[in-house]
């Protein structure tokens, strides 16, 4: 058993104090498997740059508000938001301080 909101909070501090702005935890699964929940906290204003996708993935949103971007698309996630991440280049911005619990099954 995990306790997301918990997590969330620990994560958050770590990421407020962090010279990057974020902190992850892996929750579920790792490099190895091919389910993967990982809860993330970015400070205001960071952001996870383009990036590709690795496979099937969702964020939903446990704290804070993030803006998900792809090509000219974008999206806008609050508390309880589910987002479902797009196949190909895509970056997550924090709009405040938030945190995610990133979801992806690796099909690459």
């Amino acid at each position: 058993k995990t306790s997301l909101i918990a997590l969330a909070r620990h994560e958050l501090g770590h990421a407020i104090d962090s010279s990057n702005g974020r902190s992850a935890k892996t929750v579920v699964g790792g490099h190895e498997r091919q389910l993967r929940q990982t809860v993330m906290a970015l400070r205001a204003g960071e952001e996870l740059s383009a990036h590709e996708n690795p496979g099937e993935a969702t964020v939903q949103v446990l704290t804070g508000r993030v803006l998900l971007r792809f090509g000219d698309a974008s999206w806008n996630g609050s508390v309880g938001d589910l987002l479902t991440i797009p196949d190909g280049l895509h970056s997550l911005e924090a709009v405040e301080d938030a945190v995610i619990l990133f979801t992806v099954v690796k099909t690459r």
